[in-house]
């Protein structure tokens, strides 16, 4: 099986909750924990509102819409 990503939460007792879906087998599992911390990194959190908004003038423009949803094939296309 294939790792998944879940939001969870640590209570002030230091215990970890968390849900999962529904294709997880009962049983023993690994947990691996990666803090969600912004003042740890500072450049993180505003890293992604810089791409936005350094992005938003060329991604507006009407110019860059040389493709409409006629072209290509959809990806759940189903015959």
């Amino acid at each position: 099986m294939d790792s998944i990503k879940i939001q969870g939460y640590v209570d002030r007792e230091h215990r970890l909750s968390a849900s999962v879906p529904g294709s997880i087998p009962p049983g023993p599992i690994n947990v691996w924990i990666a803090p969600i911390n912004s003042e740890e990194d500072p450049v993180g959190d505003s890293w992604a509102a810089d791409i936005a908004h350094e992005w938003a003038d060329e991604l507006s423009d009407i110019r860059q819409d040389i493709y409409t949803m006629a072209d290509g094939d959809a990806l759940d296309a189903t015959p």
